[in-house]
């Protein structure tokens, strides 16, 4: 639902991933913005009136993402999808970061829009690890990447990770993403991205950028 920028800019990736999809919005003139190679339908009207779902295929749908400009219009359409036509794959856009935090705890996945560009910007202003590259819903658990002291080089994942008490699920190297195996080794340039609970990542950060303790 919402054929603007993000919505247009969506329903062309599934496509090209091989979805079928259908795209509902108030603006007939909003479809252009999918483009001549677009196959997929296109419904005028409300995107929580059950019957512009129905037009739309939401009996067949294995998703649903409500991203139109109006953040009741989303939440409502998102949850229509998901309490009449029993669709739980469903993402919604809020713009305001406290209501969509209140949804995330009723089970309702949502992209804070301010929120996710205040984190983009910060992450590329402040050091690395001062704004996490994901949190939970709950605020509890965050994913954070950081550069190690080059004294951790030629260690073994698993050995920092027994270090620092927290898991590494992947790194990037050369600008290539990767997930550590028991034999891989931290080599000068890896990125390491954490998963650690906010209470462990000053810690976690003191550690890592000093070089190990000796055994």
């Amino acid at each position: 639902m919402g054929c603007g920028r993000v919505g247009a800019s969506l329903a062309r990736a599934l496509e090209r991933r091989g979805h079928t999809v259908s795209v509902i919005d108030q603006d007939a003139d909003a479809f252009r913005r999918l483009g001549p190679e677009f196959r997929g339908r296109t419904v005028k009207g409300v995107g929580f009136d059950r019957r512009m779902l129905v037009a739309a295929g939401i009996e067949q749908a294995n998703g649903f993402a409500a991203v139109s400009s109006g953040d009741n219009s989303n939440i409502l359409a998102a949850r229509v999808v998901r309490e009449t036509y029993g669709i739980n794959n469903v993402v919604t856009r809020i713009y305001d970061q406290g209501r969509a935090e209140v949804y995330e705890r009723l089970g309702i996945p949502t992209v804070a829009t301010v929120r996710w560009a205040s984190d983009q910007v910060l992450r590329r202003l402040l050091p690395e690890g001062s704004e996490p590259q994901w949190r939970d819903p709950s605020g509890m658990v965050r994913l954070i990447q950081l550069s190690a002291h080059e004294g951790w080089v030629g260690r073994r994942i698993t050995a920092i990770e027994a270090e620092i008490r927290a898991r590494v699920p992947f790194l990037t190297r050369f600008g290539q993403g990767m997930v550590p195996a028991d034999a891989t080794m931290l080599q000068d340039g890896d990125i390491l991205y954490v998963a650690a609970a906010n209470e462990d990542v000053p810690r976690i950060e003191g550690l890592l950028a000093e070089p190990p303790l000796p055994h």
